[in-house]
């Protein structure tokens, strides 16, 4: 694996220090932090070649033009896509979502119709299809979760049907760290003619993923989590679909010729890709691919187990703690839903902060699934490349102090 400590290094936000203590980052699924290098990367945009893109004829023009589209490029290396067409650029993993739901799913669902969902999704892997749903009088149905907040692929089998038209679920959960089993999904998904949408948000930054491997029907995942820019989401396609979608937004340069009373759009991804994108930030996030890259998406894997595996253990010995999701690191990447018995959420995480310790607390945009779970919400600690065992272990320390302090108020 790779040497944190020097990652760390790459990283100036890590010497910060907050209350007066090291910053102590343990927030990554919300959003990652970035390198100097993607740092450096917009500051190089702004001030050596800002330009539009794709009209263009001058140098500058051309150089935006050439380092836009060659993060395209890098991005469909990166998920193993067959062409770098099929990459679309988006503002978010949302953005794709909506995308998707709006265009295909309008062409597509019927009524009587059913779109199948886990109960692990985000708000936005839901309401667009929750929309869709509606608009079309279809259904939508779930399958059912193992004990320890895993998908159940006897019950996926036994929940499809030659109704179901689109599956779409997280690769990984963003409360319960789940992996989701994508590929047995899609072969069951598809032996009924369903396509699959995968919300990759939380799954692509921490494990190799390859999309022809996984065969789904579509991809999309946000470039703030693994260590790019904000403002830039992706959503990849099978071309033959993206051709046949209706665009989702009209105006510039989604278009091929206009007249007065009609238009020609342009091919695909362009036609996906009306007005002037957010050209700096996806520069930037070609940075963050080449960063990756170098590390390995294999390491970054094994990091990642090793942390959960450490933070299993550790977690398991505070009193009255409760961890929810998969108990094994083979099943779940580094995102840590707890709770202390008698302790508020919310006061878990002031009282960390207090030691320089950033953590999530709350419903984490999937209230279904709390409800499911009977629980108001959690805390959540979630791991990346950078974070080291010994900032698990200051974890605890406070946690151990919040359960002495909060623990004795509530019970008196």
């Amino acid at each position: 694996m790779f040497d944190v400590d020097s990652v760390r290094r790459d990283f100036p936000i890590l010497g910060r220090e907050i209350n007066g203590r090291p910053l102590v980052y343990l927030d990554s699924a919300a959003t990652s932090q970035k390198p100097q290098a993607v740092i450096d990367s917009l500051v190089d945009y702004y001030s050596r070649y800002n330009a539009n893109i794709h009209r263009g004829i001058h140098s500058l023009g051309e150089e935006a033009t050439n380092e836009y589209e060659g993060v395209r490029v890098k991005i469909k290396r990166f998920i193993n896509a067959s062409d770098a067409h099929e990459v679309v650029f988006t503002r978010n993993t949302t953005e794709a979502v909506n995308l998707v739901a709006t265009t295909y799913g309008r062409q597509h669902v019927l009524a009587g119709d059913e779109i199948l969902l886990s109960p692990l999704e985000h708000h936005s892997n839901l309401i667009p299809w929750q929309i869709l749903a509606q608009e079309r009088d279809a259904k939508l149905v779930y399958c059912d979760l193992t004990e320890d907040g895993r998908v159940c692929l006897e019950s996926v089998a036994k929940k499809l049907s030659k109704r179901t038209k689109i599956v779409a679920m997280t690769l990984t959960s963003n409360v319960l760290g789940t992996i989701v089993p994508i590929k047995a999904l899609s072969a069951l998904a598809h032996e009924v003619g369903a396509v699959v949408f995968v919300d990759g948000a939380q799954g692509l930054p921490h494990m190799p993923v390859s999309v022809q491997d996984l065969d789904c029907d579509f991809f999309a995942f946000s470039m703030h989590k693994m260590l790019g820019p904000t403002g830039v989401g992706v959503l990849w396609g099978r071309a033959k679909l993206l051709e046949a979608m209706p665009p989702y937004m009209y105006g510039g340069n989604m278009i091929s010729s206009v007249w007065r009373d009609r238009v020609i759009y342009n091919q695909i991804p362009w036609k996906f890709e009306a007005g002037t994108p957010n050209i700096a930030d996806v520069v930037g996030s070609g940075v963050a691919l080449d960063y990756l890259v170098k590390l390995g998406m294999d390491n970054v894997r094994e990091h990642e187990i090793e942390l959960c595996n450490y933070a299993l253990e550790k977690f398991s010995a505070i009193d009255g703690m409760t961890i929810y999701g998969p108990h094994s690191a083979a099943h779940r990447a580094g995102v840590f839903s707890f709770n202390l018995n008698g302790v508020h959420a919310h006061d878990l995480g002031q009282i960390v902060n207090e030691e320089g310790i950033a953590i999530r607390v709350g419903h984490h945009c999937c209230q279904p699934l709390m409800r499911d779970l009977d629980l108001p919400g959690t805390a959540r600690a979630s791991f990346y490349v950078y974070t080291t065992k010994s900032e698990i272990d200051l974890l605890i320390t406070a946690l151990e102090r919040a359960r002495k302090v909060l623990g004795h108020v509530a019970c008196r």
